[in-house]
This record gives structure tokens, C-alpha cells and sequence, in this order.
């Protein structure tokens, strides 16, 4: 369940930073003709400053057909039912949604994850071995506030994952050293995105999930993971 802490902490700061500077950003105007008073009781009338558009994000809307993302993913990951030490592992995170109006999408993912896991202690002296894991899902994908600036999506995946704990330790048994075995499970990740636009079609994103597989005897087991990378839009604009 900390891993589940982790992931809500995460979402709570992305949402303050993202409209907690849009909303300075729209404060901002309101302050300037305050400071013109102040200059003209005290001094001759100032030309008020030009502000600069920003075209940038003049045209950003949210009525595209298509969204694609690929980014970097991390992964914190148990490779075995009671292992004390658990995985850090790196990799890639690559969805594709179908929007069928402004705020619902139909979303298919793939992420990889890579790294070393933790054992038990063994007489085989094998620590560390190389482990990874797949996940195919898919589910509904829902863009809930946004601006200019940015906007928030929710989303709930399920499918399945694929974990290869298997790869470093030849032909000594996974349970020996507290590992699982190879297998494919139910697989599922609850969570969200944050994009910051950077022009009408591409934007940045943060991506925290918690994510939860069930490898057999240790039941359903819930993790956090993270990503960050790009967001293309492309189609026609949604009627």
C-alpha cells in the first residue's frame, strides 16, 4: 500500500503545479493597472508595457482524434512473493488513444521494465539477477481539467503482464531463491497524466500509475510506477 501513497502524493503535486501557475499567470494582469495608479499619483503617467502573446500556445485545443505518447518508464517491482528487497527497474512506456469526444478516449499500452531484483539468501551465490517484466493493456481514458497550459487525464488499464525472472540463473529453481516463475498474469494500472503543452500538438508528460499484477502465490500485488515523455496529437479535429 505505500507504493499506492506514493502515487496519489504524486498526482496531488502535479495537479498544484501545473494550475497553480496558470492561475498566476492569469493573476497577473490584474496587478498591472494597480501599479499604473500608484505611478500616476506620484509621477507623469507611464506608458503602459506591451505583453507579448504567447503564440505558442495560442492554438492549443482538445479536440483531436488521435493522441500518441512514448516516454521512459521506472518501476519499482517485486520479482518474488516475500522478497524484502524489491526490483528498481527502468524502461519504456508507449500508448496510443482513440478520442470519440473531447473527454473520452479509448487507450491501448505497452511498457517494458528492466533491471536486477533482490534474492533470498542461497547456496547457489546468485545475487541480483536480471529480471523484467511486459504489460499489455487497455481501457478508458478521460481528459478531465484543461487549459492552454495543460491538462489532466485519468485512465484505468487492465490486461496482462508478463514477467521473465528466469534469465540469470540457469537451471536453478525461481523458489529457491524467492523469485517467481516465468508466467503470464492478470496485469492493471490506475492512475493518470499531466501534459504541458509546448505547442498545439506536442506537449510533455508525467505519467504516475499504480499498477498491480498477480504472479500466482502471492496474490494481487500492488506497485508504483512512473513516466515521462512526449505527447503528439494528430487527426482531424472531433465534430
Amino acid at each position: 500500500m505505500r507504493s499506492t501513497r506514493f502515487f496519489f502524493l504524486a498526482i496531488v503535486a502535479l495537479v498544484v503545479t501545473v494550475f497553480s501557475g496558470s492561475c498566476r499567470a492569469q493573476s497577473q494582469p490584474s496587478a498591472q493597472p494597480q501599479a499604473q495608479t500608484q505611478v500616476q499619483s506620484q509621477s507623469t503617467p507611464a506608458a503602459p508595457q506591451p505583453v507579448a502573446p504567447n503564440y505558442a500556445l495560442a492554438g492549443v485545443r482538445y479536440d483531436y482524434r488521435w493522441e500518441t505518447y512514448g516516454g521512459f518508464a521506472y518501476s519499482h517491482f517485486n520479482a518474488g512473493p516475500n522478497l524484502l528487497q524489491g526490483a528498481n527497474l527502468g524502461g519504456f512506456d508507449i500508448q496510443g488513444a482513440r478520442f470519440f469526444t473531447s473527454r473520452w478516449a479509448a487507450a491501448a499500452n505497452v511498457r517494458g521494465y528492466y533491471g536486477t531484483s533482490g534474492v533470498v539468501p542461497n547456496p547457489y551465490n546468485i545475487k541480483g539477477p536480471f529480471v523484467s517484466e511486459y504489460m499489455f493493456l487497455v481501457g478508458p481514458e478521460y481528459r478531465g481539467p484543461s487549459n492552454e497550459h495543460g491538462s489532466i487525464t485519468l485512465h484505468a488499464l487492465v490486461g496482462g503482464a508478463y514477467g521473465n525472472f528466469e534469465h540469470d540463473i540457469g537451471n536453478v529453481p525461481p523458489g529457491a531463491l524467492g523469485l517467481f516463475s516465468n508466467q503470464l498474469a492478470f496485469g492493471m494500472a490506475v492512475g493518470g497524466s499531466i501534459d504541458l503543452n509546448r505547442s498545439p500538438r506536442l506537449a510533455f508528460r508525467i505519467s504516475p500509475d499504480a499498477t498491480f499484477t498477480d504472479f500466482g502465490s502471492a496474490g494481487l500485488k500492488d506497485q508504483f510506477a512512473i513516466s515521462v515523455g512526449l505527447v503528439y496529437r494528430l487527426g482531424k479535429g472531433l465534430k
